[in-house]
């Protein structure tokens, strides 16, 4: 019996594990680096009557990836089991067993089952198939994939395509993988274009019983990372699906395996299925899953640990669910994380940790007109922020209805109208992706965003007029503010304000992300408030909180939101949110938040992110000839490397970055000394080719 449950991870998945516990009255412990100390994992676990163990220092490698401190952490705090959880050492048959030898519980597959599959190439081995040799690879074969052999979630992954660049991507994976799993093991795999990533949630118990509770898209990926999940997976062909379930269960029952469990597949554009691995551990998408077939994968996983024996038969399926991941990067910017406070997250009245609306084992099938549940799964709250040390994942949003299309309909309002303040985040591209045809439709494909980000991330054409509104709105509720400071009384609906200049308002804002500048005027009239350039637009009332606007006789409520933010890079100023009909702006008054390029030379390579500089590429120095687009060093940032390359074709005049060293976002990094495009045919001309990734052949 267990009573008393330590969680080897962090985040969202750590608070997950703790709803559970409380409901089955099992006391929860946390562990936490420095970085986390304050974290929402850390206060859940104290309020519910539970322990937090601190693991010194910050980096995963130093805390969340030390076998030996976690399972002291485990004895010290008095705890009886260990959860995992997913990432980190999840995965790990050393974990599991140091787990055992301590004289605790492990909450997860035998470490005999878990070597069988969590490696990646003895997983495909043990399911018939050949490995692929790397040294043996022609131009015939590409494009490649590169992909760590333990681990998941994106990293040590690399798509090749071109061999000239093979052997860096190797290099580069391995050391990935190996900061982000301890094992730098990669190996290489022909890269299906256009195929669809399915796969199938197991469930079995130590006396034989297995469940496959049905299939998961997870096509919509970035960077090899799943971006939005679905169950059951839409679209497939008669037959497959009952046809993968069988494949998913024999791997199980193959290896003896025990707890959660997911097989993956790559389906083809032809439909045929290739087995990718199977993930020893709980996935991040498995609450689609537990709403359709209404179980709680996680108490599963604890009593099954205690013994417990499975059921005959799994639950029915019932209805359709999806759920999308919020990252705190920005898309627009090749995904780079962002880090900062995070100073409101509500998406669907929910804040974190509810779950609106409960269903359990016992339910029957929707009813015709029975409203969908909003789920809401997240590490963060009000007053928490996001670090550059960990996975940049914010939260996950999952509805769950009696349709695909209700679903998707009900997740994409809820995003639409969701209050994010704090680091950009892929909120924006989350709807739009929802609401692309091809999305909607079920024909999305694992290069949906190789064939879309552009257009996705590009704003539409009525933007900039959005825009324009927003900031007339932060501009009149800042006036409010200032007036009701002031101790005047303002009327809630008004024709013109009294006893106050008649010339133009002016107020400026810097828009994040991106910089670019938005200036409203506005003056005060016997008719109302009328802005420049806006001449359809009526303002109905004003409030430091609301503005309401009629637009063209159309009205709509603008809710705005300010915040001091003493943190924000590079210069302290307070911050406005605006949340709209039309989408959300982060504003920053533009006299109290220079733009920081101002005071670089030109040509300065500014650190996009906060992270750490892990390499430099093959003898770049200052004073060297090099192209646009040249990869000159590598941050590591959130576990994920970045490249950063060359602005323009020139020369570098300066480098300030060195492997090891720490960095802000925007940081100066180097300076390229721009040259005219002939000039520069003419300065390179006698360096030395480089190929893709900076290495000289």
């Amino acid at each position: 019996m267990i009573r008393t449950l330590l969680v080897a991870n962090r985040g969202e998945i750590a608070c997950r594990v703790f709803r559970t516990c409380g409901e089955l009255g099992i006391t929860p412990v946390a562990v936490h680096s420095d970085a986390d100390a304050g974290a929402l994992h850390v206060r859940a676990a104290l309020d519910a009557g539970g322990a937090a163990v601190r693991l010194p220092g910050r980096a995963a490698a130093d805390t969340y990836l030390r076998a030996d401190l976690l399972v002291a952490a485990a004895l010290a705090a008095g705890a009886d089991a260990v959860h995992p959880g997913y990432g980190f050492l999840s995965e790990s048959a050393e974990f599991a067993r140091a787990v055992g030898a301590a004289g605790l519980t492990w909450v997860g597959p035998p470490p005999e089952a878990i070597e069988a599959m969590a490696s990646k190439t003895r997983a495909k081995e043990l399911m018939g198939l050949a490995p692929f040799d790397p040294s043996k690879a022609v131009e015939s074969d590409l494009p490649l994939l590169v992909k760590a052999a333990a681990g998941g979630g994106g990293r040590g992954m690399r798509i090749v395509r071109e061999l000239a660049a093979l052997e860096l991507e190797l290099e580069s994976a391995s050391a990935e993988a190996a900061a982000a799993f301890g094992d730098g093991e990669v190996f290489v795999e022909p890269y299906v274009e256009g195929g669809r990533h399915v796969e199938v949630q197991v469930l079995a118990d130590a006396h034989g019983g297995v469940w496959a509770l049905g299939t998961r898209d997870c096509s919509l990926q970035r960077r090899h990372q799943k971006v939005v999940e679905e169950a059951p997976a839409p679209g497939l062909a008669a037959g497959v699906a009952a046809e993968l379930e069988e494949t998913a269960v024999r791997a199980a029952r193959a290896i003896g395996y025990v707890g959660a469990g997911t097989v993956e597949f790559l389906l083809a554009p032809d439909g045929r299925a290739q087995f990718l691995e199977m993930n020893t551990r709980l996935q991040v998408e498995h609450p689609v899953t537990e709403a359709v077939y209404g179980v709680d994968l996680v108490a599963g996983q604890l009593r099954i640990a205690e013994g417990a024996h499975l059921p005959p038969s799994a639950p029915r399926p019932r209805g359709h669910a999806v759920e999308a991941r919020l990252y705190a990067e920005d898309p627009a910017s090749d995904f780079a994380p962002q880090t900062g406070g995070v100073s409101c997250l509500e998406v669907g009245g929910a804040t974190g940790g509810e779950l609106l609306r409960t269903a359990g084992n016992d339910r029957v099938p929707y009813a015709a007109g029975e409203p969908p549940t909003l789920r809401l799964d997240t590490g963060y709250t009000a007053g928490d922020t996001v670090t550059p040390y960990y996975d940049a994942l914010l939260a996950k949003v999952i509805v769950h209805a009696p349709t695909r299309a209700e679903a998707v309909r009900h997740l994409t309002t809820a995003l639409r109208r969701a209050r994010i303040h704090g680091p950009v985040t892929n909120r924006d591209l989350l709807v739009r992706s929802l609401e692309h045809e091809e999305f909607t439709g079920a024909r999305m494909t694992t290069s949906f965003y190789d064939a879309h980000l552009p257009t996705l991330t590009s704003p539409p054409g009525e933007a900039d007029a959005h825009l324009r509104l927003a900031a007339l709105a932060a501009a009149l509720a800042d006036a409010a503010a200032r007036q009701q400071a002031g101790g005047a009384v303002l009327p809630v609906r008004f024709g013109g304000w009294r006893n106050v200049p008649s010339q133009p308002q002016v107020k400026g804002y810097r828009v994040e992300p991106g910089g670019a500048g938005a200036e409203v005027r506005y003056r005060r009239t016997r008719d109302g408030v009328r802005a420049d350039g806006l001449p359809e637009v009526r303002v109905l009332s004003a409030a430091p909180g609301r503005v309401v606007l009629e637009v063209a006789g159309v009205a709509r409520a603008f809710d705005i939101a300010v915040y001091d933010d003493a943190s924000a890079a590079p210069h302290p100023a307070p911050a406005t949110y605006v949340d709209t009909p039309h989408g959300s702006y982060a504003l920053r008054p533009l006299s109290r938040f220079p733009d920081p390029r101002a005071d670089t030379p030109p040509g300065s390579l500014l650190a996009p992110m906060p992270g750490t500089v892990v390499r430099l590429a093959d003898g770049i120095a200052p004073g060297q000839a090099v192209r646009q687009g040249q990869p000159l060093l590598w941050l590591e940032a959130m576990k994920m490397e970045h490249k950063v390359a060359a602005p323009a074709s020139g020369v570098l005049t300066a480098l300030h970055a060195a492997p090891g060293r720490q960095v802000e976002v925007g940081a100066l990094l180097a300076v390229v000394e721009a040259v005219e495009e002939t000039a520069a045919e003419a300065v390179t001309a006698d360096a030395p080719p480089r190929d893709q990734e900076g290495r000289q052949p």
